[in-house]
């Protein structure tokens, strides 16, 4: 039985990048781009009622002095249709960026200039309920492990880094040299000690509290 593609709003206030962005995205049979938008506020009144898997979302949008950025549009997008991923997609891969949009709520973060397989696993793995960060991001949150300054164990921030990378439980528990029922113990323990109860909440918490090296 074929598995229907995974319905894509995108959100940019650049009619070329948008274009640019639905070729690439109905390039590939599992992603079906279904509307697109050049503001914040109309991605928020058109998700809610596009069955959709995934927002594409713009960082910064012209004129948002005027109205809402990206990172505004995912708070409020968490109220309209809760459970709906969005992917931040833009040219900025500062840490304060970043720590803000995961705190918002997105789960994923791609450059722009990156190649447009990080797309693709951004908007497949945050579809399918992980995390879609692209490599620089990644570094941004997760380079080199510092004084901890709460109580995760060094496994428990080796398995917080590599949820960030969008892993699955079974390819955390593989690089880990460990089984995925392990695994599970591990995460509700991270969620009690952070006061999380999903994976992209843990990851945005651990970056929030200097858990990891936040510095580029």
């Amino acid at each position: 039985m074929t598995t229907a593609p995974l319905r894509v709003l995108i959100a940019d206030d650049h009619a070329v990048v948008r274009a640019g962005l639905r070729a690439l995205l109905e390039g590939e049979p599992d992603l079906e781009v279904v509307e697109e938008t050049g503001s914040a506020e109309e991605a928020v009144e058109l998700a809610p009622g596009l069955a959709l898997d995934v927002v594409l979302m713009d960082l910064r949008f012209a004129g948002a002095d005027r109205g809402i950025d990206g990172i505004e549009a995912v708070r409020r997008l968490a109220a309209e249709a809760p459970g709906l991923p969005v992917v931040m997609l833009t040219s900025y891969s500062g840490r304060v960026d970043v720590v803000r949009a995961l705190e918002a709520g997105a789960r994923g973060y791609v450059l722009k200039a990156g190649p447009p397989q990080e797309l693709f696993r951004a908007v497949r793995s945050a579809a399918a309920g992980g995390m879609g960060l692209a490599p620089e991001i990644v570094g941004e949150l997760v380079g080199q492990v510092v004084g901890l300054r709460t109580d995760l164990t060094q496994r428990e921030v080796d398995v917080v880094r590599l949820m960030s990378e969008g892993r699955s439980n079974r390819a955390i528990a593989e690089s880990l040299f460990l089984s995925e029922a392990t695994i599970k113990t591990h995460l509700v323990r991270i969620y009690r000690k952070l006061g999380v109860d999903n994976r992209a909440a843990a990851v945005s918490e651990a970056a929030r509290r200097g858990i990891l090296d936040l510095a580029s």
